[in-house]
């Protein structure tokens, strides 16, 4: 972990799983997906301007991980590539203020090094969350991350961008991404987009 002093910071943004696995190849990847990353990176250079924290999560597991047996395509297994941050958001992923963290679960809450950047990052009163997949790794890491905030007693806002979110096959999920906005809203986490003239 490169940044020292996570006392520092106010605010954190959450890119989840934008990685190679899910845009650009593999058996879960969908191209569609892409269409958010623009909005990603104008919240990221937002996120540079005001020198907050942003954090990058990346599903890496081994073949032999057990979530393989709940959903049985092999996926984003480490040294595959399929675990690394696409082109476009690489660069930003160097910069001083921003982490890497790899996760191996559905869940960003669960991945030991999230809960440390977490549990040490005391100040931070909003996260913003934006990446894939929407019906699962963004409902279940937002709402692990309310359920942490309150057991921690932290008064703390999490807002997932609308804009800014996406899961593979996503039309034929629509029921599922459906369900997991109400969960997340009925969990008081925001659901936001921007508003164009």
């Amino acid at each position: 972990m490169k940044v020292e002093n996570l006392k520092v910071y106010n605010k954190a943004l959450i890119v989840v799983d934008m990685i190679n696995g899910f845009v650009k190849e593999g058996v879960l990847h969908d191209e569609s997906i892409a269409r958010v990353i623009p909005r990603q990176i104008e919240l990221i250079k937002e996120y540079q301007r005001n020198g907050e924290l942003v954090i990058f999560i990346q599903d890496t597991h081994t073949k032999e991980s057990t979530e393989h047996k709940r959903f049985p395509d092999v996926h984003c297994v480490k040294g595959s590539g399929e675990e690394d941050i696409v082109d476009l958001l690489k660069p930003f992923s160097c910069l001083d203020n921003a982490i890497c963290i790899p996760k191996n679960s559905t869940s960003f809450m669960e991945a030991p090094l999230f809960r440390e950047v977490v549990g040490t990052a005391t100040n931070i009163k909003e996260f913003d969350v934006v990446g894939c997949c929407t019906d699962i790794c963004i409902c279940n890491g937002s709402i692990g991350l309310a359920n942490y905030l309150d057991e921690h007693n932290r008064d703390a806002l999490i807002r997932v961008h609308l804009d800014a979110i996406a899961t593979f096959n996503e039309k034929n999920r629509k029921e599922y991404v459906d369900a997991a906005c109400l969960l997340m809203e009925l969990q008081g986490i925001q659901l936001v987009k921007k508003f164009r003239v």
